[in-house]
């Protein structure tokens, strides 16, 4: 490693806030684009319900290329890899912004995909070396906070760009903060490197190939005319997922060791991630299509309905920290993800006859569950992750966080299709989608029933940790 800088009060200090950053663009972009997609399907010439795509796209980019994120960190540096990748989700940013059609939209979307797996998981990947193992849940808090200002601002900055303004404004808005993000990064991350073995193209090529797969079948379901061929994808996708665990078993230096999953809290981590985010991330998504395709209101006022999500989030990260010292990991997490569930059911209760901002409560408390879950979930995932494991162990706790946020988003606009109906009245689908997706959010609550009672304690504990356990 060469970092003179490494625990410098400074690097310490500044170091969040540079991780934040990353975060703060990637949640900005994706909050405004999910208020702003009618508007840009109308100015495109697309259906708003197929505009998924220019989502998708962007989350299965990050997905397939994350793996690479933990190998290029150790042999050129966090600092480096840092820095270009928010070069380069700026530059896609840009061609978003000048993108003529959805063909051209996606492709951008694409590069700033590029950048985005890089940036975000190096940048936490910078943070994990610097700090204790004991402050590490602290410093990560701390990134988030900011970063959730991103999510404020995108519902309601994103609804005045579009009505006022025009869509393209949103992607522009990126440029300033990028620029800044950089400079940061050059001026105070630590470079952090590695002893690098072999990259493991092989596993790579194979685990990439099945997340496309697995992508494409699941997106592409609610549109086929024929199950048959989306069927056979969705098998090759779960094939290639087997060949890389043969794969996996006998290279010496796998893209991801096999022996992560000994570790329970990682296994269970990364299990709950999947599960839980599969009914969780459409919701982002639907709220905002359903205010302004079903309740017939423009993009600012569903910005202004969501946005109180965002607040509460925030306010929800100040409250972590007591909760798992008061309850640990395990009853935590159940507990949680049946509140969300509960209250992704109940989004489907009000009809169009109720006032739209009945939904403003709802979303609210939805936004208080939620930073308590990811920040749960995240932290369980690397609790007990030996140094040798921590750059692949987060970079896969990276994909697996993107994979299972298109999985969701594809989910809930794949259950939408099957129940739109057509006369046109979009309501009754919507309301059905949220009582599927939260009954399955509820459901996916008992995963976390594998923890034990003590786990993760070493994550906000004044003690040295203990070594990791596995079963």
């Amino acid at each position: 490693m060469d970092a003179p800088a490494q625990s410098t009060p400074a690097t310490k200090k500044i170091l969040p806030l540079i991780l934040a950053t990353a975060i703060f663009m990637q949640m900005l972009d994706s909050t405004i684009l999910n208020t702003s997609l009618p508007s840009i399907a109308r100015d495109l010439k697309e259906s708003p319900l197929n505009m998924q795509n220019a989502i998708i796209s962007y989350v299965l980019t990050l997905a397939v290329f994350m793996p690479v994120s933990g190998f290029l960190a150790d042999k050129f540096g966090t600092r480096t890899i840092f820095v270009s990748a928010l070069v380069l989700f700026t530059i896609g940013s840009v061609l978003c912004a000048l993108s003529p059609s959805l063909s051209y939209l996606l492709i951008a979307r694409v590069v700033q995909g590029l950048g985005g797996a890089l940036m975000t998981p190096v940048g936490r990947l910078a943070l994990i070396k610097t700090f204790d193992k004991n402050e590490v849940l602290r410093a990560m808090n701390f990134a988030i906070v900011p970063g959730l200002i991103g999510p404020v601002l995108g519902p309601l900055v994103g609804g005045y760009l579009v009505d006022y303004f025009s869509w393209h404004w949103i992607f522009l808005i990126n440029i300033p903060i990028g620029i800044a993000g950089v400079l940061l990064g050059l001026r105070y991350m630590p470079n952090y490197t590695s002893p690098v073995i072999d990259f493991d193209l092989k596993g790579f090529l194979i685990f990439a190939a099945a997340s496309l797969a697995l992508c494409i079948a699941l997106e592409t379901l609610g549109h086929a005319a024929n199950l048959t061929p989306v069927l056979l994808i969705f098998i090759l996708g779960f094939l290639l997922l087997y060949f890389y665990y043969r794969h996996a078993r006998i290279d010496n230096n796998p893209l991801f060791p096999l022996n992560l999953f000994q570790i329970r809290t990682f296994r269970v981590g990364i299990l709950g991630n999947l599960a839980t985010r599969l009914g969780i991330s459409s919701v982002p998504l639907l709220v905002p299509l359903m205010i302004q395709l079903a309740f017939k209101q423009t993009a600012v006022t569903s910005g202004w309905i969501v946005a109180p999500m965002a607040l509460t989030a925030m306010f929800g990260k100040s409250f972590v920290i007591r909760i798992l010292n008061r309850l640990g990991y395990r009853r935590t997490l159940m507990a949680n993800t049946m509140i969300i569930g509960v209250i992704i059911i109940l989004l489907g209760v009000p009809t169009t006859q109720n006032s739209i901002y009945v939904f403003v409560p709802l979303l609210a408390l939805l936004g208080f569950f939620n930073s308590i879950q990811f920040t749960a979930m995240n932290t369980i995932s690397i609790a007990d992750l030996r140094v040798s494991m921590t750059s692949s162990g987060n970079s896969l706790v990276s994909v697996n966080q993107q994979l299972a946020v298109g999985f969701g988003t594809a989910f809930g606009l794949l259950v939408l299709h099957l129940f739109e109906q057509d006369n046109g009245d979009l309501h009754p689908a919507f309301r059905h989608t949220f009582w599927v997706v939260g009954a399955l959010t509820v459901v996916s609550g008992f995963v976390f029933r594998r923890l034990h009672i003590r786990d993760g304690e070493n994550m906000h504990s004044e003690t040295p940790p203990e070594a990791p356990e596995t079963d």
